[in-house]
């Protein structure tokens, strides 16, 4: 019996990163990704974003197992949090794997997940659906499109990538296979848009290699070479240069030392010991004779660059006529704080280059023409761009059409939207209801609860705390209450305020009596309303007011 096919996006479709989607037939599901988002800031104290895995977590649901693309961290960075609620098998790369195991070392989860290592063109059968890995090009090294025989036909969903005729690693995307693929037809396909509204291609990897050489040649005194502590292939170009001009490499950032690790251990990076510096003997080198790899590219406030900037690293301290190389993209977003952070680097006299200045980074995700390509070579039947903020999704069906495809066979959804196949014909169905969770330390707390409630108020309206001592016994007030207040007036303010503020809290006490003041909750909740009235008349706002009542 033909069940149809169900195709679920939980992140990533209708925004950037966060990406995971699900497939399903009748009761059996794989799924595809499981990646975080980083927060832009509002949330206060929150840096990590994870999809709504309750549907996954369905225990009337067979998830028959995670296949990752690769291993950027808005496709992989959130399994620790859903494989500690529902143990699943990985299947991947021997790279992503790397990096996913050390992952699940941190969270003590290694034990429990198997996880398969698979090769361009390998396939893997999961239940109703055969996976085959397709060879991608992408910013990262051992990327994957999937193509997936489903009950509908087959599905390819392309990952994050490019066609690069110049890859720094060597690995091109299968553009032979892919054609084949078109050639036996192919129902549905899923497309990377992240810049489907960016004319001409991305460029080649290799192109940077001699702006890349250039900039680090030219440096009078230490260079400290900036990019995405995932970008392997640009790390692979940076140790081959400083072979050749005779330059040392030191590491700065921890993300960066692991990923370089696994490279290490999988055979994409060769381990000449005598080129790496330890930060002991970082003043033994000759300045010019030193590279410096950080992380930090978006202006991250921990980040090693950060650090550096602000002159934190105590053995990395920059002096004028250093150089700092940004070899990586500005995320939308992340505009001011890069550029802080660039003003904090020329404060302490360094020469500071970026892409706008030299071309030292090439995007990985395909331009217009090499979406193009791609989907000459695919041909579908129907077309939905997944990857991207609705504008680009929208962008990418304009190219769609643009290329003979008729509309009614695009499909423009956004998470928790679905799109249902059955007999060559597609449905769309609203969404579900998807509830975000953020990583608040170690642990996972959802959009709406009541601790992100209290810090985006304490955010907005700052904090008063009252404490009131009574006699257990009578009720009585037995010294004189205080008031306490951060962030809710100008310092100059604040006092006269609060002197209002504790005549209005007397008022309280007053009305509600000896009698009531013995029950302490009674007694907060009349005070806390009290107070909160008067900052809303007085300022116009209602800060967060912790009442607290005392027995004694």
């Amino acid at each position: 019996m033909n069940q149809g096919l169900k195709i679920l996006p939980l992140g990533g479709v209708g925004e950037i990163g966060m990406n995971m989607m699900v497939l399903q037939t009748g009761k059996q599901a794989m799924v595809v990704d499981c990646g975080v988002r980083f927060s832009d800031g509002r949330l206060p104290g929150i840096d990590l974003i994870v999809p709504d895995f309750s549907y996954v977590l369905n225990p009337d649901l067979d998830v028959l197992g995670i296949v990752l693309t690769h291993g950027h961290e808005d496709h992989i960075g959130a399994l620790p949090y859903l494989l500690r609620q529902r143990k699943l098998p990985l299947y991947s790369s021997k790279f992503t794997l790397g990096m996913i195991a050390r992952k699940l070392r941190e969270h003590e989860l290694e034990e429990d997940i198997p996880l398969h290592e698979v090769k361009g063109r390998e396939q893997v059968r999961l239940g109703p659906f055969e996976v085959e890995f397709i060879e991608m090009s992408h910013s990262i090294s051992e990327s994957f499109g999937l193509a997936i025989d489903t009950p509908e036909g087959k599905i390819i969903h392309t990952g994050d990538f490019k066609i690069d005729e110049e890859p720094a690693d060597g690995r091109f995307t299968d553009l032979e296979r892919l054609n084949e693929l078109g050639d036996q037809g192919v129902s549905l396909l899923l497309s990377d848009s992240t810049n489907s509204g960016s004319p001409g291609r991305a460029g080649t990897e290799l192109s940077v290699r001699e702006d890349l050489e250039k900039q680090i040649a030219g440096g009078r005194g230490w260079v400290v070479l900036v990019c995405f502590s995932s970008h392997i292939p640009r790390i692979r170009q940076v140790l081959d240069i400083a072979k050749k001009l005779g330059k040392r490499v030191y590491v700065s950032g921890r993300s960066l030392k692991q990923n370089i690790e696994v490279a290490r251990q999988t055979g994409l990076l060769e381990s000449e010991e005598p080129m790496w510096v330890e930060k002991e003997d970082l003043s033994s080198i000759p300045r010019d004779k030193l590279i410096i790899l950080s992380t930090g590219t978006q202006g991250e406030v921990r980040s090693a660059l950060s650090r550096i900037a602000l002159g934190q690293d105590k053995r990395v301290q920059l002096l004028p006529k250093d150089r700092v190389i940004l070899s990586s993209r500005f995320i939308p977003g992340n505009e001011r704080a890069i550029y802080a952070m660039i003003n904090q680097l020329y404060r302490r006299g360094a020469e500071v280059v970026t892409w706008k200045e030299a071309h030292v980074h090439v995007s990985g995700h395909a331009h217009r023409e090499e979406l193009e390509e791609l989907f000459r070579a695919v041909r579908p039947h129907f077309f939905m761009p997944v990857h991207g903020e609705f504008r680009h999704l929208i962008q990418h069906a304009e190219i769609a059409k643009g290329l003979g495809l008729p509309e009614e066979r695009i499909f423009l959804i956004e998470d928790g939207e679905s799109l249902f196949l059955k007999d060559r014909k597609v449905e769309k169905y609203p969404a579900i209801e998807l509830i975000r969770s953020v990583v608040d330390g170690t642990e996972l707390v959802t959009m709406g609860s009541e601790i992100l409630r209290d810090r985006r108020h304490l955010s907005a309206t700052g904090l008063v705390v009252a404490v009131v001592v009574v006699d257990q016994k009578t009720g009585k007030v037995v010294q004189e209450p205080q008031l306490l207040s951060r962030g809710v007036a100008c310092e100059g303010e604040a006092e006269g305020l609060l002197d209002e503020a504790l005549g209005v809290l007397l008022d309280c006490l007053d009305d509600v009596g000896p009698e009531l003041c013995t029950d302490a909750d009674w007694a907060e909740e009349e005070i806390r309303l009290s107070l909160r009235r008067f900052f809303k008349r007085r300022l116009d706002r209602k800060p967060v007011v912790l009442p607290i009542v005392l027995e004694v």
